[in-house]
C-alpha cells in the first residue's frame, strides 16, 4: 500500500528507543523527512544513522520534553532545517508509578508537563502551518490506561486521559482544515525498558511456564506482546493520506487486552 508520505516531514518526540524510535524508522521507511529528540545523546545519534539509511534527512536534537525551552528548540531547529513539519508525533515516557497516597501536588504538574503539556505545547506550535496548507497529522502516544486505567500508574491515568479530552477537541476543530489528530494506545510492547523489566531474555514469542514474562502474557488474548514495529506501524498509517477520514479517535495495538466495546 503507498501511504502517500514521499517528502513529507516529521517531528518525533522521544525517538531515540522505543516506541518512538520504531515510529520514526517506520516513517523513514515510507519516504519520511525525521526531527527527532532525546535526552541521550548516543542512542539519538544512532537513530538518527539508521533513519538516513532510508534516503531520508535526520535532524537530531537533544531535548527533554518536560521541559518548555526545550520543546521550543526542537521544534525551531525542525522548522529551519526541514522548512515546515507535516507530521507530528507526540511522545513522551511515562512518570513515576504509585498509587494516589504517593504523590503531592508537584508530582502532578510534573506529570501532566510531560504528558500532556508537552503535547499541548508542540500541537500549538505546529499546527497554523498545517492549517495554512490544509494538510497535516498529529498522533499522540498515550496509553492503554486512557481506555481502562492501570492499577499504581494514578499520575500516568490522569495526565494521559487529559491529553485525549485535548486531542477530541482540537480535532473537531480542525476536520474541515485537511488536518487530523489521533491517538495510539500500546499495550504490553517489547521495548528496551520491559526487558530491563521482565528480564533481558524477555522475546514475542516466549511462552514460559512461570516467571514475570508468564505473568504478563497469561492476561493477553494474543499470548504475547506486541513489537515496537507493529506499533510504528499504525502510527504511519494514522499519518498517511489513507488516514484522511480518521481523526478524533483513540486505537490501542494491545493484542487484544483492552476489554472495553469502544
Amino acid at each position: 500500500m503507498d501511504l502517500g508520505l514521499e517528502g513529507k516531514n516529521a517531528l518525533v518526540c522521544a525517538a531515540s528507543k522505543g516506541l518512538g524510535r520504531a515510529c520514526a524508522l517506520e516513517l523513514a521507511a515510507e519516504g519520511v523527512n525525521i526531527a527527532l529528540c532525546a535526552r541521550g545523546k548516543e542512542s539519538l545519534k544512532q537513530t538518527a544513522d539508521e533513519i538516513r539509511e532510508f534516503g531520508v534527512r535526520a535532524v537530531p536534537v537533544i531535548a527533554d520534553m518536560s521541559l518548555e525551552e526545550d520543546r521550543a528548540r526542537f521544534f525551531e531547529r525542525a522548522v529551519e532545517e526541514l522548512s515546515k513539519i507535516d507530521i507530528l508525533v507526540n511522545n513522551a515516557g511515562g512518570p513515576p508509578p504509585g498509587g494516589y497516597a504517593a504523590f503531592d501536588l508537584e508530582d502532578y504538574r510534573r506529570a501532566l508537563e510531560l504528558n500532556m503539556l508537552s503535547a499541548v505545547d508542540l500541537t500549538g506550535r505546529a499546527m497554523p502551518g498545517m492549517i495554512e496548507r490544509q494538510w497535516g497529522r498529529v498522533i499522540n502516544i498515550v496509553s492503554i490506561a486512557v481506555k481502562q486505567p492501570v492499577d499504581g500508574l494514578i499520575l500516568s491515568n490522569a495526565a494521559r486521559a487529559g491529553l485525549v479530552g485535548y486531542a477530541k477537541t482540537v480535532a473537531t476543530e480542525v476536520a474541515a482544515k485537511g488536518v487530523t489528530v489521533n491517538n495510539a494506545c500500546p499495550g504490553v510492547m517489547l521495548t528496551d525498558r520491559v526487558r530491563q523489566l521482565l528480564g533481558e531474555d524477555a522475546d514475542l514469542y516466549t511462552k514460559p511456564e512461570s516467571g514475570p514474562v508468564a505473568d504478563v502474557i497469561r492476561g493477553l488474548p494474543a499470548q504475547r506482546m506486541g513489537s515496537p514495529e507493529e506499533f510504528g506501524a499504525l502510527v504511519a498509517f494514522l499519518a498517511s493520506e489513507r488516514a484522511s477520514y480518521i481523526t478524533g479517535v483513540t486505537l490501542c495495538v494491545d493484542g487484544g487486552a483492552h476489554r472495553g466495546l469502544m
